[in-house]
């Protein structure tokens, strides 16, 4: 006897709705009819089944951090960044572990089970570091994190961080990370993408790098992470996060760039509810949007995925935990109203974000783990247009978070 049949599931890209038979945590068969029987089922009555969403780009170090010491008023990057530095200081183990832990729940409510998480490693005690490595190792059973070394505060601006990024490899870090736009130098910021490549491949890391998150359309480090993936390979485990540069060049350098870009499989990682609230603050009107241009590399087959970076903390104080909140925001602010552009925006927050995070086993298919979410809609457009909240989140086979549609009732005479 199986552990769990889900029936009658609406599965993108199959014809037809389909049983989904799950035992000993994985997916044992997907059918259109399962005759077999199981300890608990669920019919799904036609509704969206899905794999779990992919957080690509979040910082679970500064999550719920909010106010602390104080708000950041003029709600801009370095703010946030100053406050933060003011906050790093008085972490411990203890409080890292709590908020992030409260995060990572909120967001397996809201279906996301598989999260890339940044975290400082320019505080010299490396303690958020060792707090995540620690939590990534107790939540693994019903979540999968992945942990960036984020040199917040540059490579190469204090002696000491070149040697922090290091260690924080050799405690076991899963990729290496980089701001070059924060450097001290335009050339400080090229020599620290090269560090980053070298340093992934002396330790066999994944690379994501904070890249060109500024409205400065002299900001070009996009085009250095890219001849570093021509020149060395291995494109498809690099990511480029942010880039919200890109949407200030002129069209003509954007072009060029573009071009370069096809060359590589080089992942693009977009943050929309952030960015679009941090970039602009020094213009008047016109004001830029501040994005990256989403929809023209997803245009050019590049993967684009995308992250919420964060919630209430010292650079943004909303957040839910729920990507497909972020999807939604992606539709309205890279103007992809188009149905295929629609579901290419849900693809950005499941399958792209599997690619970004270089996943290997994710997927609706028979031997992945039982990773699955059941949502309250028939189809993808249906779940951004409503927004829904997940009836299921199932982690290698067991239903860990539920969640009953609100009710409503209107009388009216």
């Amino acid at each position: 006897m199986s552990d769990l049949i889900l029936r009658h599931c609406s599965v993108r890209g199959l014809p037809q709705p389909v049983d989904i038979e799950i035992a000993d945590g994985v997916i044992r068969d997907v059918a259109p009819v399962i005759q077999r029987e199981a300890a608990q089922e669920i019919d799904c009555t036609g509704k969206l089944v899905t794999p779990p969403f992919v957080e690509s780009h979040i910082h679970l170090d500064s999550v719920l951090a909010a106010g602390q010491p104080h708000f950041n008023e003029s709600g801009t990057l370095f703010e946030g960044i100053q406050i933060w530095g003011e906050r790093k200081g008085s972490l411990t183990r203890e409080d890292v572990q709590q908020r992030a832990l409260a995060a990572l729940k909120l967001m397996a409510s809201h279906g996301c089970l598989y999260v890339r998480t940044h975290v400082d490693v320019t505080e010299p005690r490396l303690i958020a570091l060792d707090a995540l490595v620690e939590l990534r190792e107790q939540v693994r059973d019903w979540m999968t994190v992945q942990i960036v070394a984020f040199p917040q505060d540059g490579i190469y601006s204090r002696a000491e961080n070149e040697a922090l990024l290091d260690e924080a490899l050799k405690r076991g870090a899963d990729a290496v990370g980089g701001i070059p736009h924060y450097e001290l130098t335009r050339e400080d910021g090229v020599r620290s993408v090269q560090h980053i490549f070298d340093l992934a491949e002396q330790y066999d890391r994944l690379i994501d790098i904070h890249c060109d998150e500024v409205d400065d359309d002299q900001s070009r480090f996009v085009e250095v992470i890219i001849a570093e993936a021509i020149k060395r390979g291995g494109g498809a485990r690099v990511a480029a996060s942010h880039t919200t540069a890109f949407g200030s060049y002129n069209d003509s350098y954007a072009y060029k760039l573009m071009g370069y870009i096809r060359r590589t499989d080089v992942n693009f990682i977009a943050n929309p509810l952030i960015n679009i609230t941090l970039q602009g603050r020094t213009d008047s009107y016109p004001k830029r949007r501040g994005l990256t241009r989403i929809k023209e590399l997803w245009q050019n087959g590049v993967n684009v995925s995308l992250g919420q970076d964060c919630i209430h903390d010292p650079w943004y104080i909303f957040g839910t935990g729920s990507m497909i909140g972020v999807a939604y925001m992606t539709v309205h602010v890279s103007q992809m109203t188009g149905l295929q552009e629609i579901d290419a925006c849900f693809d950005m927050v499941t399958e792209n974000g599997a690619k970004s995070l270089h996943l290997q086993d994710y997927g609706i298919k028979v031997g992945n783990p039982a990773n699955i979410v059941v949502l309250d809609a028939p189809d993808a457009f249906s779940a951004l247009r409503y927004q829904v909240i997940p009836l299921y989140t199932i982690s290698r086979g067991k239903i860990i978070a539920s969640n009953t549609p609100a009710q409503m009732n209107v009388s009216i005479s």
